[in-house]
């Protein structure tokens, strides 16, 4: 097996044994038909409508339906799947691959999809006054850094060959795969981005054609004819409610108004003893790291020892017990339990007060602090903060909450204003890039949103990505994890369990590790009792 291969196995067998079953299967023909009803269910508002901007998880849902990438996350087997191409093929060193373009690929203003709008959507990503999160992706590639910092006038690692071929060459050992399946780095049309309306009506190579955007309220699309995969999409149009209340989600599920959305904590306790409603949950241990983190360049999170103090000083068993109603898994590391590189004998954090105040004695706050932390509403949010405070107030540590709505705790975090804030950060699938948002030579905005600095964790990725033995690396990338879950430049909260809710006549809902409310729409169909048939 060559490195790519041994990577894909131990991150599909470390998938399949935590996340419930990857796919709901169903014997019945798909019907055509019908408008699908789904939630981009995070926050009041989108970010935007251009993907290579956001990396909020409900714009990427919604990106979903407009946009495609070079990779698409195939829910069936838990690894990504080429999407745009009909072939690939790796050079011997395991560096270049070369990619053949399906021929039959159109964007939504009827224009073909050619081998430029790849190097220029590529290209786009790694401008540097943008800041865009897929520069982490792009930027693995040779020559990708240097454009960034003006020293060349091209990407050097992606070549031409000709209108459908072209081939990527990366800087170390990566799987592509891994890097470009997620609308950060989806294909964008050039002319449509630069004429001026891309903000507000968006086009892509997805399955619906953009149609309407009530901003905070809805957005929709319809079916895109000339969409590259035969018979899809099956459903006529698509339209999503973008809502951040679980109660008024939970309201229009039950009313019959969604055909299929995420659930909250309250609302998981309560479809799972409901014997109707707990015929349609899908459970799924997603590569979300939940956690508190620490902005390392202000005083006090600076110290290490304060940071560990702040780990040490909460119960998670309670918190994750009570107040998330047991929808997580306790952290142990950065790395969730779906990666290949997760250490599961490592042990989490203990509840240790009293270790908690020695470190913060040691570290020069004896009487502790106080301190603010940007925060959204909800549990995994404000409620976890409000949860931790009597904890942190038996160690000296008053906690004060800023609350803001998700647009405005990514700028803060983006721009270094945010002492500490509350997030759910994408762990995977690939454990390289993951741990490189710790990387002192990676951006804030890019995911070094703490400014994390320490060179000897530099040098350990760098020693995992010059090894040429998969299983060597994957130790290797476990020692790095296990050095920051030292160093703490988080809380380590836990692991996401995110539970879809699916109305029982909507079909080929698929269970994303990646991000389940992540739904790929051009799959799901609807029966005759669905009320968007009619």
């Amino acid at each position: 097996m060559n490195y790519r291969s041994v990577i894909k196995s131990a991150f599909l067998a470390a998938t399949l044994s935590v996340a419930a079953p990857a796919v709901l299967a169903w014997a019945e023909t798909p019907q055509s038909g019908g408008t699908l009803h789904l939630a981009a269910p995070y926050g009041a508002a989108l970010k935007s409508l251009d993907p290579h901007v956001t990396y909020n998880s409900q714009d990427m849902a919604v990106s979903k339906a407009f946009h495609r990438s070079l990779y698409s996350w195939d829910s069936a087997k838990n690894a990504p799947a080429l999407d745009l191409a009909e072939s690939v093929t790796t050079s011997e060193d395991g560096k270049t691959y070369t990619y053949k373009l399906f021929d039959n690929i159109y964007f939504h203003n009827g224009r073909k999809l050619t081998v430029d709008d790849v190097i220029w959507s590529y290209t786009r990503i790694m401008d540097p006054s943008k800041g865009y999160p897929g520069a982490v992706q792009v930027g693995t590639l040779v020559g990708a850094q240097e454009y960034s910092k003006g020293e060349a006038k091209e990407i050097s690692g992606i070549k031409k060959i000709d209108d459908n071929t072209f081939s990527l060459t990366f800087k170390e050992l990566t799987d592509p795969s891994t890097q470009f399946f997620e609308a950060i780095t989806a294909i964008l049309p050039k002319e449509e981005v630069e004429g001026g309306n891309f903000l507000s009506k968006p086009v892509g190579l997805g399955p619906f054609v953009f149609e309407n955007h009530v901003e905070g309220s809805k957005i929709s699309g319809k079916k895109f004819d000339k969409y590259y995969k035969a018979d899809k999409p099956y459903a006529d149009a698509v339209d999503f409610t973008i809502s951040g209340d679980n109660s008024a989600l939970d309201m229009a599920f039950r009313a019959g108004e969604l055909d299929a959305t995420v659930l909250s904590e309250n609302a998981y306790t309560m479809y799972k003893a409901d014997p109707e409603l707990s015929k349609g949950l899908i459970e799924i241990s997603e590569v979300f790291t939940r956690h508190m983190g620490f902005n390392t360049e202000k005083k006090p999170f600076d110290d290490e020892r304060v940071r560990q103090a702040i780990n040490y000083a909460i119960d998670r068993d309670i918190i994750i017990r009570k107040l998330l109603k047991d929808k997580a898994y306790k952290a142990t590391g950065w790395l969730p339990a779906t990666s290949p590189a997760f250490d599961k004998d490592r042990a989490p954090y203990a509840y240790d007060p009293a270790k908690a105040k020695e470190l913060l004695t040691a570290a020069g706050y004896p009487d502790g602090f106080e301190f603010t932390a940007t925060v959204t509403e909800g549990n995994s949010s404000l409620g976890t903060l409000e949860a931790m405070m009597p904890f942190l107030k038996e160690i000296g540590i008053s906690a004060k909450a800023k609350v803001v709505d998700s647009n405005t705790l990514v700028d803060e975090m983006n721009q270094g204003l945010a002492a500490a804030w509350f997030r759910s950060a994408g762990t995977g699938p690939d454990p390289l890039t993951t741990l490189r948002c710790f990387d002192s030579r990676v951006s804030r905005p890019a995911c070094n949103r703490s400014a994390f600095k320490d060179p000897a964790y530099d040098a350990m990725l760098d020693e995992a990505a010059a090894e040429t033995d998969p299983a060597k690396r994957i130790e290797l990338l476990k020692k790095a994890d296990g050095y920051i879950f030292e160093k703490a430049p988080v809380w380590f909260n836990n692991y996401n369990k995110a539970v879809l809710a699916t109305q029982p006549w909507i079909h080929g809902v698929d269970a994303n590790v990646t991000e389940a409310a992540i739904i790929e729409v051009d799959s799901l169909w609807l029966d005759e009792n669905a009320p968007g048939r009619k």
